[in-house]
């Protein structure tokens, strides 16, 4: 079972300002609730919680939503009462936990007479906030990885209710990959023989061809480079249950089935999903009645993609899809990106559509007198059905290219309407700035005063004219921008000396530093050209020297013998601010390792070795290395401008190797010296928001940790 520390440590990874304190405290009153409670595998029940609740950090959700997993289960099977949970955790915990249970009290049942009042109760049940439904999928996930505990028959009555509501409502919400995972799990309940005969067919299939996604995928990355297209290819078999379904609907054989691999373009823009789509379609023959754009016409979903299915090397077919980044990112994540969470602050993916107006939209049909095989009709073609439908023209119609957005509409018919521009109706019905116009609908646009031109723009809008306009006014906006952001980090500064950062105080610290006033003085701080250091030594340099010195990095660490010294392991690289734990090692002092440092589990018998520790509290020097995995854009300046922003954020570049080069990207390791955590997770933000950065991580390795053997 995952402990409390640990649980904790997963969330502050996305989200250091987490409210530690709250989450301990409903990880132990949960444990308290269950005490004594047994799973049917024998495990403490609280197990099951716990692992709910990690699930959902893999999501990055918010902290009520975590608290609710680590209490879903207290109202309805412990003493534990909604005035508990209120009087602890506040109402909003409460409501989520209430919300939660009541689904659970459902007691849905996948067969067709009762599904669609099953339906009717789940969505009323999850109208009021969808994290009821994030915690209930995550709840299901975890039930389902563990089903074997169950008895046959309950195995089977569960996996019947995943693979018939569970699954198709996550695919709804967008969880693509929680979808898959519920049907596999189930179809291995349901089915476990065909399950295992689609996988020794698979095995067999690549004993007689090789490695078929290996030469598909480079053939791709070949020709899309000969295009001069900056794109990634990922290839894969499809998963069994996938094949199995193709099996049934078209009524044939393992050996007749063609597209059972499928392989993903990932491109820079919009713009080269086509251009791919046309280098794919030039290089291989296209299969006809294949071909679906997503992109254009989203799904209901926000799910974009182009679908082509093209015939291979052999004459196999094979499905591809062609989507951007940010495209993909949707498909992956859906609804979960509504709450998750990024240093601290909300995370919304400006793509991805609210499903909250698709349950609106069902619970206006939710009638008592309603036929229930009118409603489950309804239920499904929101549910299942991948069509987009059109509504009859009202008004005029603007001339704009395909794929246009509202946005592009607006700047259309003047820059000060599209910079004021707040929303827009389609056809009398409010839609996202972001939704593709078909051809035939009317658009009406909301503007609002004070509405200035978002970053987030540049990736709806399509249009030469939109985006120049909205480039221009982000130029003359940064400035107001900065100056707000460096009044924050003035008050913050001076706050933490016993200060205040007032206008008197601004105009002085402009006048020692040589700038021109205080809104320049402003501009500076917020752009990293000065340090909030140097505002508050230019007015108080005797406070600021007598509170501001480091600590010095050899007695950083509290808890160790006099004259003991310690050695950061290199496995976790732990930092100020990260839980720490000591392992002593004759002749070497104490090697300090993160709390979650998987590398311990080699010590747990041996308890004599292990040392409480925690860091020195105050300001630490950035001398601390921490190893970052980077995958970047092979392309001109990327790699100076990643090395500018981690410069900008004084953290220094200790060491940097090449890990692996490509014509599209390259993976590389950088050593970087960091002050605390805090300071990592404000240069892996900065490095996330760069448009040419894939991926960044922090690396950990137990391979290079000392082994007991070792240290003896």
């Amino acid at each position: 079972m995952i402990a409390a520390e640990d649980l904790v440590a997963l969330v502050r990874n996305y989200n250091p300002k987490t409210n530690e304190a709250l989450i301990r405290a409903a990880y132990d009153f949960g444990r308290a609730m269950h005490d004594g409670q047994m799973r049917h595998s024998g495990e403490p029940y609280f197990s099951h919680p716990v692992a709910v609740a990690a699930i959902l950090t893999e999501q990055q959700l918010d902290d009520a939503t975590i608290i609710t997993a680590l209490l879903h289960d207290t109202i309805e099977d412990t003493r534990a009462s909604y005035k508990d949970i209120t009087d602890r955790f506040g109402a909003d915990v409460a409501d989520l936990v209430d919300g939660v249970t009541k689904l659970t009290n459902l007691q849905l049942s996948s067969s067709e007479t009762k599904q669609a009042e099953n339906f009717r109760k789940l969505f009323m049940a999850m109208s009021k906030d969808l994290r009821v439904i994030l915690v209930k999928l995550a709840d299901r996930l975890h039930n389902m990885r563990t089903i074997k505990a169950m008895r046959p028959e309950k195995q089977i009555q569960k996996a019947r209710e995943t693979m018939d509501i569970y699954a198709p409502l996550a695919g709804r919400m967008g969880m693509q990959w929680m979808r898959e995972e519920l049907e596999d799990l189930a179809f291995r309940v349901l089915n476990p023989e065909g399950r295992a005969s689609i996988i020794r067919r698979f095995i067999n299939l690549q004993k007689e061809t090789g490695d078929v996604i290996h030469r598909i995928t480079g053939d791709m990355r070949d020709e899309l480079e000969k295009a001069d297209i900056d794109a990634q290819v990922f290839g894969r078999a499809k998963k069994p249950y996938s094949i199995w379904r193709k099996m049934q609907d078209k009524g044939v054989g393992f050996s007749r089935l063609s597209d059972i691999y499928g392989f993903r373009v990932i491109t820079r823009s919009e713009m080269d999903c086509y251009r791919a789509l046309g280098v794919i379609h030039q290089r291989w023959k296209s299969v006809p009645g294949r071909f679906k754009d997503y992109v254009s016409q989203p799904k209901s979903n926000g799910y974009r993609s182009i679908h082509t299915t093209v015939s291979g090397r052999d004459g196999k077919r094979v499905e591809v899809q062609i989507r951007t980044r940010q495209m993909h990112d949707v498909a992956e994540t859906g609804v979960a990106a509504h709450w998750s969470y990024r240093d601290g602050e909300r995370s919304e993916n400006p793509f991805a559509v609210d499903p909250a107006r698709w349950i609106a939209s069902l619970t206006e049909q939710f009638d008592a007198e309603q036929d229930h095989d009118e409603f489950l009709e309804a239920v499904k073609l929101e549910m299942y059905s991948d069509k987009v439908f059109c509504f009859t023209p009202k008004g005029d119609v603007v001339k704009l290219p395909r794929g246009a957005t509202p946005l592009d509409y607006a700047y259309a018919i003047h820059t000060r309407i599209g910079s004021g521009c707040v929303g827009a109706k389609v056809d009398g019905i409010r839609v996202p700035l972001w939704t593709r116009l078909k051809n035939g609908q009317s658009v009406e646009i909301i503007t609002a005063e004070g509405q200035t031109p978002q970053a987030t723009w540049l990736d709806i809008a399509t249009t030469g004219k939109a985006r120049t306009a909205i480039r221009r006014a982000l130029r003359e906006a940064g400035r107001e921008r900065f100056m707000r952001l460096g009044a924050e980090l003035a008050r913050s500064a001076f706050e933490h000396l016993g200060k205040k950062a007032t206008d008197k105080v601004l105009e002085k610290a402009a006048r020692t530093l040589r700038i021109s006033g205080r809104n320049e003085l402003l501009v500076r701080l917020g752009s990293a050209e000065i340090t909030s250091r140097e505002v508050v030594h230019a007015v108080y340099p005797e406070l600021d020297d007598a509170r501001g010195d480091e600590i010095d990095a050899q007695s950083a660490v509290i808890g160790l013998e006099p004259g003991q010294g310690f050695t950061r392991a290199r496995c976790c690289q732990p930092l100020p601010g990260e839980r720490i734990i000591g392992i002593t090692q004759r002749g070497k002092g104490v090697y300090v390792h993160a709390i979650d440092c998987d590398s311990l589990a080699a010590w747990e018998d041996q308890p004599e070795r292990w040392v409480d520790l925690r860091w020195e509290e105050g300001t630490h020097p950035a001398a601390y290395d921490v190893t970052l995995e980077l995958t970047l854009g092979n392309d001109a300046g990327v790699l100076g401008r990643v090395c500018s922003l981690i410069g900008e954020r004084q953290a220094n570049i200790s060491d940097l190797t090449f890990v692996d080069r490509k014509p599209d990207f390259f993976r590389m390791r950088m050593d970087i010296e960091f002050r605390d955590v805090e300071h990592l997770h404000s240069v892996v933000s900065a490095l996330e928001a760069e448009s040419d950065v894939a991926s960044v991580h922090r690396r950990r390795d137990t391979a290079l940790a000392v082994a007991p053997a070792a240290a003896e």
